[in-house]
């Protein structure tokens, strides 16, 4: 049986299934050794996402999976009194949800890979003009993000990463790196570009290959095709599958 990788977050995680989407080359990345299973709920943040962990990760499982990136914070980091206040959640609360997360993760499978994510930059510019687009001059003049609250959720991502010892990667940080981040990563001052998922992409894989999840190590879950005999299929199955 495969191994399974779960990606665990918000909208970011959801949309990573789409064309060039972080998760779909994950997928494509472990494709025959590990399943790449998508629970991303578009819009949750950390409080909500609570609800959710006694049911996609079961403590009575047989089969947990080996790692799990945990991709939240983008909608926590919402402001109060602007248009999406009400996914708004406060630093030290988010810093305590994902405590609990990860202790939840880790009473699943003391082995399992756990991996941090921080929510990406905001550009407020590009706020703006996706809510002008949608609402026109009824549009809210103010954003409801601004990168410099967002980077202080990145940073208490971070700080439960290293307090409970787990990986992290900080996204925040690493796109702003490049300079013209604000349109090659993001979509809409928020979502993720193409470019945005492969950066996603880079640092996860990164993160697994320096771990012990490296897809080139791991088996094929059945005999490769170059293995069968054609006139005697059944013994590559027989040396496989004993």
């Amino acid at each position: 049986m495969r191994p399974q990788i779960v990606l665990f977050g918000d909208s970011l995680t959801q949309q990573s299934f789409g064309s060039g989407g972080w998760g779909a080359a994950l997928a494509n990345n472990y494709s025959r050794k590990a399943d790449v299973l998508l629970r991303g709920y578009g819009g949750y943040n950390t409080r909500w996402a609570l609800f959710l962990l006694h049911h996609i990760f079961t403590l009575d499982s047989n089969k947990p999976p080996v790692a799990t990136t945990v991709f939240f914070g983008a909608n926590d980091a919402a402001l109060l009194g602007r248009t999406s206040e009400r996914q708004h959640v406060p630093v030290e609360e988010y810093k305590a949800n994902l405590r609990k997360i990860v202790h939840h993760l880790k009473e699943c499978s003391p082995t399992m890979l756990i991996v941090l994510i921080t929510p990406p930059p905001v550009s407020e510019e590009g706020r703006k003009a996706h809510a002008e687009s949608l609402y026109g001059e009824k549009a809210m003049k103010l954003p409801e993000r601004t990168n410099e609250v967002t980077g202080q959720y990145a940073k208490a991502c971070v700080d439960v990463a290293e307090e409970m010892d787990v990986c992290f990667i900080n996204v925040w940080s690493k796109m702003q790196e490049t300079e013209g981040w604000q349109k090659k990563f993001l979509s809409d001052g928020l979502h993720l570009t193409p470019e945005g998922n492969a950066v996603v992409y880079q640092e996860v894989i990164k993160v697994f290959n320096e771990s012990w999840l490296c897809a080139d190590e791991l088996p094929y879950d059945f005999p490769h095709h170059s293995e069968i005999d054609g006139k005697n299929p059944e013994k590559a199955f027989q040396l496989k599958c004993s």
